[in-house]
């Protein structure tokens, strides 16, 4: 997820830019901001290792090997698949050197066509300006019938922070939150980039925190913080105001629950082989002779 500041930010339509500065995300930005978590990661990877087992369990589902494996937005490159050559890609350089691949942005790959029988994504593309782009360059690089599998912050997610913050800014409320992509336009986004057999679903998880400093700290150690270009300061007071809401919503113990909506989407490179939708007007039987009651 990205955050202007301290709320998430996606974006689920295209972009086109002449230019950088007309982008939702600064793509500069971006990458210091991962350079900046790259050192100290696996003490805030909790999200990205839960959406990878999700994802995984996914993948066990499917009956076949995977040789070729392009990793799209791959962090430190903690992503194993047996077997499988994997080709890493991040848009920070630190992730991208840790991992022993390239520093590219997702929506712009460097690889041929049909490279890949198998790509992943996880916990990246919300960052990504050109989503659709994103994913109609995931497809071409797949071979036919080979597999993309990824999964991400959602609509949804931080629910508690973006209440609070617009508590806290209630006399002069900022523009902090983009549109989120939720679970449905996962799977149009996924029917308009050409990938067939589309599926998306979406996970919640719930993680409790002491106070708003600890929620704050795990978005900048995963890199979630304020990627847009030019965003209104966030005052001291503001986040004063916005803690003692944060701290409101605790449970009896003291701990507030935040949201993390985990979409999933799963799609395949058209191929021949695989299955198809029945024509229209195709079927042997009705509807309505399957309603009938049956005689006793």
């Amino acid at each position: 997820m990205s955050l202007l500041v301290a709320g998430a930010a996606t974006l689920h339509k295209p972009a086109v830019p002449d230019s950088e500065n007309s982008e939702i995300f600064a793509r500069a930005l971006r990458r210091r901001r991962r350079d900046r978590a790259a050192p100290d990661y696996a003490g805030f990877a909790f999200l990205r290792e839960h959406m990878l087992e999700g994802l995984l369990e996914r993948l066990d589902a499917v009956k076949r090997e995977f040789h070729d494996v392009l990793d799209l937005g791959s962090f430190s490159g903690d992503m194993e698949i047996p077997g499988a050559r994997i080709a890493r890609l991040d848009a920070g350089f630190g992730f991208a050197k840790a991992a022993g691949g390239v520093q590219a942005d997702e929506d712009r790959l460097p690889f041929a066509d049909s490279s890949f029988d198998l790509v992943v994504s996880v916990g990246a593309l919300d960052q990504v300006n050109d989503v659709p782009g994103a994913l109609a360059l995931a497809r071409r690089v797949l071979r036919p019938d080979g597999l993309f599998l990824a999964a991400f912050a959602g609509a949804g997610t931080l629910a508690t922070l973006r209440s609070c913050l617009r508590e806290a800014e209630s006399d002069r409320p900022s523009a902090r939150f983009h549109p989120q992509i939720d679970v449905r336009a996962g799977g149009d986004l996924l029917s308009r980039a050409g990938f067939a057999l589309p599926v998306s679903d979406v996970e919640t998880l719930m993680v409790r925190y002491a106070g708003l400093p600890n929620l704050l700290r795990d978005l900048r150690g995963m890199a979630a913080t304020n990627l847009l270009p030019n965003p209104a300061p966030l005052t001291r007071d503001t986040l004063v105001r916005a803690s003692a809401a944060f701290a409101d919503r605790a449970e009896p113990d003291g701990r507030t629950p935040e949201r993390f909506e985990i979409v999933y989407l799963t799609g395949w490179a058209p191929d021949p082989s695989q299955p198809k939708a029945a024509r229209p007007g195709s079927a042997t039987a009705s509807l309505a002779d399957a309603l009938k009651p049956r005689p006793d």
